[in-house]
């Protein structure tokens, strides 16, 4: 049986540079490391593609409907059916100070978000700063080693994992008919990511399940425990 759009399933990945070789990215830990691109803040392991979502790449998802759970195989796509040609447009020069304002201290590498653009950070000097909107891997023929490891049928489990694809996976997911529940206790670091990652989540719900009509969020704060004595 082969996928449809709209399926919900976990995969896992190596992609290389077809011009080197290099890995580009990869969910294996152990191959992360081993070519010195391993993210300490990442979460090794399957991850989630919705199979026909506008995010996911043009040419996996052309491929991935034609497999089946288990099956591995590898692809090349060239930047039409991957990450995109490069637009030279989309390469700018920044005041600093407009990253000051923004409480950002740019350096070479780092992936800023400016309102509504992601971009990379080329260079830093003489109070300007270069800014590449490109997807990093943009003009690249990149070829993917692909494993589905599972599809996702449960209402549950799809929006269990589509909340870690955001990094906000809740301590407890409840559905009551029309509407579902997501529970975060105190374990759940509620920082700055947190907010905007739940606001996105929870937009992508809608998005992806028609029969949810309605989302509730439930947070549990607790005082901080107070380590030293008060003064007399």
């Amino acid at each position: 049986m082969t996928f449809k759009d709209g399926d919900f399933l976990e995969i896992e990945y190596t992609m290389w540079d077809d011009s080197d070789k290099s890995v580009l990215a990869t969910t294996n830990e152990k191959t992360a490391r081993d070519n010195n691109i391993y993210d300490q803040k990442m979460v090794y392991g399957p991850v989630l593609f919705v199979l026909g979502s506008p995010g996911m790449l043009k040419g996996l998802n052309k491929e991935v409907r034609g497999l089946n759970v288990n099956d591995a195989k590898k692809f090349t796509f060239n930047p039409d059916d991957a990450y995109g040609e490069r637009d030279e447009d989309l390469v700018r020069v920044m005041p600093l100070a407009e990253f000051k304002e923004r409480n950002i201290n740019p350096r070479p590498g780092m992936r800023v978000q400016l309102d509504e653009i992601t971009a990379t950070v080329k260079s830093v000097n003489s109070g300007r700063v270069v800014i590449d909107a490109n997807h990093p891997f943009a003009g690249k023929t990149v070829t993917y080693e692909i494993k589905v490891t599972k599809q996702l049928t449960a209402t549950k489990d799809k929006i269990d994992a589509l909340s870690r694809s955001y990094g906000v996976k809740p301590s407890e997911v409840a559905e009551k008919g029309k509407a579902v529940e997501l529970s975060y206790d105190n374990k759940v670091s509620k920082n700055a990511d947190y907010f905007i990652g739940r606001a996105s989540f929870i937009a992508s719900i809608f998005s992806y399940f028609e029969n949810v009509d309605e989302v509730n969020v439930k947070e549990q704060y607790l005082r901080p425990k107070n380590t030293e004595k008060a003064d007399e």
